[in-house]
């Protein structure tokens, strides 16, 4: 196992990037080379400016086998070491390994990181690591060796549903009254006097103005608008565009009279839809857009075979009473020992 560390991702070629990451044990639209490419361009929307690249790859017999997205931060006067894609609007990162090579590539990641101390500060953190990654147990391990000081706790809620074979089914799991409400908010929709439809962007022709909706029906709450930093709306349109390119964009809106009530951002990635973000109009409170839209987008990854509908990070209660059980995301923090003792 060969280890090189790179500053660019033009050194890396695409494709062979993905087919790693397709045999990975996490493998989420998060660590695509698309998404981390776009990440790294924007620095997450402003939330890195003062940053640079350590990508880690190995090879065996010139073939790519593993792949660690890092990079060197600085906030707040403190540089660390951070996974490409950290902090805020990542929902799920980790090392790029199949299960067979992760010990061996994450320890010598490790082992690399500690030697070559004018690359790498002393200090690792590590956000939102899924509870059910192997990494975790390497971490572990790797800290019982004396050269690395470990501390793993817990991040962020990651509720998600996992879904049926059919809406009635899926129905019939939840809570009896949510499972009421569900229907009730669904037949007003459907009796209602008003036009109200829905539909995912399919059009590349109306993606910009879909775009600018989102966004408009995202900035009516005032949290997200205050996140919406010009810096981050570039981001989050270069995130679209390079979903829709991929084919995983997940656009959606609920109209009523053709205008825009609610509208969902998700990924539809291998089997799971991957909820990102959300914008609803208060005009339209009589008819619960948001509950009625995300209604019709489980039912839709229900037709469409999909195996999980995934809320990512997040304990709002909407998810839930949708019937989402919690799993978590992780955060790991080394040092190296030596710099314990100093």
């Amino acid at each position: 196992m060969k280890l090189e560390i790179l500053s660019q991702f033009e050194k890396i070629n695409e494709q062979a990037w993905n087919d790693v990451l397709s045999q990975s044990a996490v493998n989420v639209p998060f660590l695509t080379y698309g998404y981390q490419r776009s990440w790294w361009k924007h620095k997450g929307g402003g939330e890195w400016p003062q940053a640079e690249l350590r990508i880690i790859t190995a090879l065996q017999e010139n073939k790519l086998i593993g792949i660690a997205p890092l990079f060197i931060g600085t906030k707040n006067g403190k540089t660390e070491m951070h996974f490409v894609g950290s902090i805020e609007i990542s929902d799920y990162l980790d090392f790029i390994v199949p299960p067979q090579f992760a010990y061996e590539f994450v320890s010598r990641v490790f082992e690399l990181i500690k030697e070559e101390k004018t690359q790498f500060p002393g200090t690792i953190q590590l956000f939102n690591i899924p509870d059910n990654s192997p990494s975790l147990d390497i971490f572990t391990k790797i800290g019982k060796k004396n050269d690395w000081s470990i501390e793993i706790e817990r991040a962020y809620h990651t509720p998600e549903i996992t879904l049926s074979n059919d809406w009635d089914t899926y129905l019939a799991g939840i809570d009896k009254k949510q499972r009421h409400e569900i229907r009730r908010k669904l037949r007003r929709a459907a009796g209602s006097e008003d036009d109200v439809k829905w539909y995912i962007t399919t059009d590349r022709n109306s993606l910009d103005e879909d775009i600018d909706s989102f966004i408009s029906l995202m900035e009516i709450d005032n949290n997200k608008k205050q996140f919406l930093t010009d810096a981050m709306r570039k981001q989050m349109r270069a995130i679209m565009h390079w979903a829709f390119d991929t084919g995983i964009l997940q656009l959606s809106f609920l109209t009523i009279n053709d205008n825009k009530a609610a509208g969902y951002f998700c990924f539809d990635y291998e089997e799971r839809i991957y909820v990102y973000n959300s914008g609803f109009s208060f005009d339209y409170q009589y008819y619960s857009p948001g509950w009625v839209l995300l209604s019709f987008l489980i039912q839709h990854a229900i037709e469409t075979g999909k195996s999980h509908f995934d809320f990512m990070r997040g304990d709002e209660n909407y998810k839930y009473k949708f019937g989402a059980i919690d799993s978590f995301v992780m955060k790991v923090k080394a040092e190296k020992a030596e710099a314990e003792s100093d």
